[in-house]
């Protein structure tokens, strides 16, 4: 599984932090995960939930709405219809770097947004609501009390969660303008999901919401689950059921890869994603290189020394399986370990004047079976005669060309 920092442009033309999170091999399908009415794209909640999506094979990307978390923007500027915008946005940015959203999910009031989304955006087949008010308005009995004070002076400091935010008039006038009418619209498979017992937003909007939306519609109870699913668990169990449900709803078939022709002995390496991500391929086999997230890349597989060591580790141990079948020794398990270093001058017993530095490559190998210790020298003997150890210690003259 890989992480990758995300940015684009969202509605009102900032630059908003997104993280994409995606598994090992081609994701099955997009996700794009809204969080809840001031919180962020790291919450626990969404954080657990987008992690197991991703184990059974989705790609899912969260991102902080306008003015909040890593994003840029003044969120006293925002309102619900911005930020289902910024939803489109983060949408139409998938597509056009890796692939349209096939499912929306959304917890809280990021559910009401991904109802209002999921109309404008074709690729959607599927919409998950996890906690979610029916309508828009009903974070208005948040800063109940602030109403009055926003209404007569166009804007108050309010405090949400522990924190201040500055609410204009704009804000609540545009809550009140967007209403339940569009779910009888949608034409997307639903999901809700709801804690029966959830005190910030009462199972009667679930119920609004379902009774609301035409099939195919589902509702599963989220029993003894608090608003915020704090409780792993409890998060667990919606991504289990998301993945699921979705199964059923959305084309998880990975589209037919158009693969390169590639010659037998020949190996062709094209960029993926034009930063580290590179398509390996072979007359037989499709695979990924990458670079890890601490340089930039997107660890969505093994970095190029990696492929070296991998190429040595795995030719030394076909080699000694060869020879150990060949004699007929009780060669039970063979494994390699092996890393990759440089060592420079005094540190260095190889290096000399025209070699200051080289580069060093350690192999330590296990063999396990019940040989004796002649037998066992014979076959680290064997070791060092893999092709590719011969290759790396002999002279190597690599010509290039341009195609």
């Amino acid at each position: 599984m890989g992480k990758s920092k995300v940015t684009f442009t969202g509605s009102q033309g900032d630059q908003l932090a997104g993280l994409l999170e995606q598994p090992s091999t081609p994701p099955k399908a997009y996700v794009l995960f809204a969080h809840c009415f001031t919180c962020g794209k790291d919450i626990a909640a969404a954080s657990r939930i987008s992690r197991a999506l991703v184990e059974y094979g989705f790609a899912v990307f969260r991102f902080d709405f306008t003015g909040l978390g890593s994003s840029d923007g003044d969120f006293s500027n925002t309102n619900f219809t911005s930020n289902v915008d910024d939803l489109v946005a983060a949408a139409k940015h998938l597509e056009n770097e890796y692939q349209a959203p096939a499912l929306l999910i959304g917890h809280s009031l990021g559910g009401t947004a991904v109802l209002n989304a999921a109309g404008k955006l074709g690729s959607v087949t599927g919409v998950v609501t996890i906690g979610s008010p029916a309508e828009a308005d009903h974070v208005l009995h948040q800063f109940a009390c602030d109403i009055d004070t926003i209404e007569s002076q166009g804007e108050a400091e309010v405090t949400l969660a522990g924190r201040k935010f500055t609410i204009k008039k704009q804000f609540i006038d545009d809550l009140r303008d967007n209403t339940i009418n569009n779910i009888a619209t949608m034409k997307n498979a639903l999901l809700v999901m709801h804690s029966p017992t959830d005190n910030v937003v009462s199972i009667s909007n679930a119920e609004k919401i379902y009774i609301a939306a035409k099939h195919p519609k589902s509702f599963v109870s989220l029993d003894n689950a608090d608003h915020l699913l704090s409780n792993k668990q409890d998060a667990r169990y919606v991504a289990d059921t998301i993945a699921a449900w979705a199964l059923r709803y959305i084309s998880t078939e990975t589209p037919e890869e158009t693969k390169p022709a590639v010659q037998k002995g020949q190996v062709l390496v094209s960029e993926k994603d034009h930063v580290f991500t590179q398509d390996v391929y072979t007359q037989a086999h499709h695979w990924l290189a990458d670079e890890p997230t601490s340089v930039g890349g997107g660890n969505h597989g093994p970095d190029p020394y990696a492929h070296l060591l991998a190429a040595l580790g795995a030719c030394t141990t076909m080699t000694m399986r060869m020879y150990a079948n060949r004699k007929k020794w009780p060669v039970e398990h063979v494994s390699v370990e092996l890393s990759h270093g440089r060592e420079h001058g005094d540190d260095c017993a190889a290096c000399d004047e025209q070699h200051p530095q080289i580069d060093v490559i350690t192999r330590t190998i296990t063999i396990e079976g019940d040989l004796t210790p002649e037998q066992k020298d014979r076959m680290m003997e064997i070791a060092d005669r893999c092709p590719v150890h011969k290759t790396l210690h002999g002279k190597i003259d690599i010509r290039t060309g341009a195609a």
